[in-house]
């Protein structure tokens, strides 16, 4: 019995409004890299549907790049920690560790040969630092700022020089190595959010919240031009990105635009039209060969065309927030994984979004659905034979969607509609029902019995209890079953014959349902409470997931013929399970990643 990782769906940026997004380029031209929460996402940037997680941080990440020979990544993290880590090899080892200042690491930059890196922030006792990579010793010294440095950058050709942009509104110039301060840019009126060299060298650019790009020679510092006739964008601009061949930049603003511009004419060539709403706002930038990509508020990753600005290319959605739950549906021949989520996203009122995802399970293409989704967190999502994704969430609403449409629609309360429910042989939460009709306990978690005639609730006094279907009404045929703490899931086997349960004393339990419920099996392994169960089509094995990281399979007839995931989403409990068929399992995370495991009995 053995595992492997197949397939990873890799989460968005994590954004913040009004906050640059760093995007890191592979050298080699074939990668992409950002940060969510601890984690360091690299995408291939052909197929960003291939990726790979870095996940050793132990604090939140913020910054991410590659060294110029490819081999090594620097990520920095909002304690102030730096870690260098190899990228030829799967496990990712890491190579050195630093805290270079007391506080968030905001932008890195390396030196052409590989050997210096330096780095910016929130420091408390300094704004950023520049030591060698293999012994952290200091070559120079970052100072001439009053208040946090947001970007950094080093000339890759020698001499060297060093470039920084702060909230002070000032940009700084250093030369070395040893690195020293030379002089102050002082050209910005408000906060300097990006510095950058040219490739060649030649020149670097220096973008700010006042709409600005200012031009500068890259051996002396003299500035040399501006970008615009009177500014480069209307509102503030959070990044920008060379071109390969050192000609062009694109620049990327508040003002939900991308532009593309001739350096030497000081014009913009294209502008790039990327929405109307708050959520189209360009946080962040990359130009890597003939790729250009920006970074929406969203979260989103557009790909531009230089030939139609207003459409990208593509535009790589996914999550950004934790995965509330998943369910799989199988439509002529495809097979679409269906995610939902709970996350912010900071519009004119401040309000939550609450989306659904789906993902064709082979190529890793995914959208959204269109419309209004949920005012609060989406619990529980299945599908039905009449093609629809029924979600439930904590806003008090069912809605069915037609999967065909991928379009929301109005839901309404549970209770007016639970013998929809029951028509589906499903019963997705049973939280509020339960409490209203007040059964004289909390209801955790409910599932029909395929057969569609028995319904099985869990509930907090740790029993579960079983309940005849009449119609629209459920009655109680005063069978309990016992359990050893509050259920936490459960599930009924495709085929009927067996009901798993979960619960919080780290127990799993499968009941034989033709012989009156009794118990065929008990399962251990768990450190932490379980929280998720699916059972596999071949209805002899079954899937859970805990708050200990960890994934087990069970065979139902052999408690000690498991297979265990270790660390499957590392620092982050799995959130959901499910099934695409026998020997392929799907497990989302507070992560907000995606990944397929093929499993072998």
């Amino acid at each position: 019995m053995a595992y492997e990782l197949k397939q990873v769906f890799a989460s968005l940026p994590q954004m913040e409004r009004g906050v640059a997004k760093v995007l890191g380029g592979d050298p080699k031209g074939n990668n992409f890299l950002y940060t969510n929460g601890k984690t360091v996402i690299i995408r291939n940037i052909e197929n960003p549907a291939i990726g790979d997680i870095y996940t050793e941080h132990a604090h939140q990440v913020n910054v991410a790049k590659y060294s110029p020979s490819g081999f090594y990544i620097a990520s920095g993290d909002i304690t102030g920690k730096i870690r260098i880590w190899d990228t030829t090899q799967k496990e990712h080892l890491l190579k050195y560790e630093y805290t270079p200042i007391s506080g968030k690491i905001k932008d890195i930059a390396w030196t052409e040969d590989s050997k210096r890196i330096a780095i910016v922030g929130e420091g408390r006792e300094k704004f950023g630092a520049v030591f060698l990579w293999d012994s952290g010793s200091s070559v120079g010294e970052i100072s001439g700022h009053s208040k946090v440095i947001n970007s950094v950058d080093i000339r890759q050709k020698r001499p060297y020089r060093l470039a920084t942009g702060s909230d002070d509104t000032c940009g700084s110039f250093y030369e070395g190595p040893p690195f020293k301060f030379k002089f102050t840019i002082r050209d910005h009126s408000q906060f300097v959010n990006c510095v950058r060299f040219s490739p060649d060298g030649a020149r670097f650019a220096t973008a700010g919240a006042d709409g600005m790009i200012f031009i500068f020679d890259g051996a002396t510092g003299e500035r040399v031009g501006s970008l615009g006739e009177d500014k480069a964008h209307k509102g503030g601009i959070y990044a920008v990105s060379w071109s390969p061949d050192s000609s062009q930049l694109i620049s990327a603003s508040g003002d939900k635009t991308v532009k593309l511009w001739d350096v030497g004419a000081g014009t913009a060539v294209t502008t790039f039209n990327m929405g109307s709403d708050v959520s189209d706002l360009q946080l962040g930038c990359l130009w890597q060969k003939d790729h250009l990509l920006s970074i929406s508020l969203s979260g989103y990753i557009n790909y531009l065309d230089k030939n139609n600005p207003d459409r990208p290319i593509r535009t790589v959605k996914g999550h950004s927030k934790s995965i509330q739950c998943l369910t799989v549906h199988k439509n002529e021949g495809q097979t679409y994984i269906y995610s939902g989520i709970f996350y912010h996203l900071l519009l004119q009122l401040f309000s939550l979004i609450f989306a659904s995802h789906y993902w064709d399970a082979e190529t890793g293409e995914n959208d959204c659905f269109s419309g209004k989704g949920h005012s609060n967190q989406v619990s529980k999502m299945v599908t039905t034979d009449a093609g629809e994704l029924v979600t439930c969430s904590m806003d008090d609403t069912l809605r069915y969607t037609n999967i065909g449409k991928k379009e929301y629609r109005w839901g309404s309360l549970y209770s007016p509609v639970l013998h929809h429910i029951f028509d589906c042989s499903y019963l997705i939460t049973v939280i509020c029902f339960f409490t209203l009709d007040n059964f004289g306990y909390e209801a955790e978690v409910g599932v029909i019995h395929p057969g569609g005639t028995t319904a099985a609730v869990g509930g907090a006094d740790g029993k579960v209890h079983l309940y005849s279907i009449q119609g629209n009404t459920l009655k109680d045929e005063g069978q309990t079953l016992d359990g050893d703490g509050p259920i936490t899931d459960m599930a009924y086997s495709n085929d009927g014959a067996y009901l798993a349960t979960i619960d919080e004393k780290k127990v799993a339990r499968v009941y034989s349902v033709a012989d009156s419920y009794s118990v065929k099996n008990d399962f251990y392994g768990h450190h932490a409470k379980p929280v998720s169960l699916a059972w596999s089509p071949d209805n002899e094995h079954f899937a859970t997931g805990g708050m200990d990281m960890m994934v087990y399979v069970w065979t139902v007839s052999d408690p000690d013929q498991r297979i265990k995931l270790p660390d499957c989403h590392r620092l982050h409990h799995v959130s959901g399970l499910a099934w695409i068929n026998e020997h392929t399992l799907v497990t989302t995370s507070h992560d907000a990643s995606v990944k397929q495991w093929t499993i072998t009995y």
